[in-house]
């Protein structure tokens, strides 16, 4: 028989433990070094029960990426949706230089690119991340900055994908100017309609 899990219970305890383990091994190691052994070593959850909940390497990334999707990302309110957008750009590109959460995040896109199932947990992840940032966009337009038309989540998208395009496909080192740059392109497209 199965047991219920109660938020804040011995599950909830467990999982973020294995959740630590999971990030600590993966800024080590990174997913190519990410083990179910490890994880449980680290956690101090019994190996049995990892394998039974997480499965695989690709299990422990889904259900990380699954608890992160919840967590509040830092939405910049500066009253200009030009500083605004900048500062996502940035907060992306600094997250992905940062010590401890770059290797984690850089991890999270290596897993997806190999797993349907990390995959899937990336593209929820993101999904709840650009529609957090898209606060800005939607301000804007309550503001009477932007049409009421423009899609603010695809407004967001397209802003940082070329952060992500830098990062991941021409490995090219990503600069504050790179940033500003992406933020503003995506804010004449969006003031022209185009998005």
């Amino acid at each position: 028989m199965e047991t219920q899990k109660r938020p804040g219970g011995r599950s909830a305890r467990v999982r973020d433990a294995v959740r630590q383990a999971t990030l600590a091994e993966l800024t080590l190691h990174g997913y190519s070094g990410l083990t179910v052994d490890n994880v449980a070593q680290r956690s101090g959850v019994h190996k049995t029960t990892v394998y039974r909940r997480w499965g695989s390497p690709e299990g422990l990334i889904a259900d990380a990426l699954e608890l992160a999707e919840n967590e509040p990302w830092p939405i910049p309110d500066t009253g200009s949706l030009d500083d605004d957008l900048r500062a996502i750009t940035e907060l992306v590109r600094t997250g992905f230089a940062d010590p401890d959460a770059g290797p984690v995040a850089s991890a999270f896109i290596a897993a997806a690119v190999q797993n349907s199932t990390a995959a899937e947990a990336l593209r929820h992840f993101y999904a709840a991340r650009h529609t957090q940032s898209a606060e800005v966009v939607r301000r804007a337009i309550a503001r009477g900055n932007l049409p009421d038309t423009v899609d603010a989540e695809e407004v967001i998208r397209f802003a940082v994908a070329p952060i992500y395009y830098r990062l991941f496909i021409t490995h090219e080192p990503v600069t504050t100017q790179d940033t500003l740059r992406a933020a503003d392109a995506a804010l004449a497209a969006a003031r022209a309609g185009a998005i």
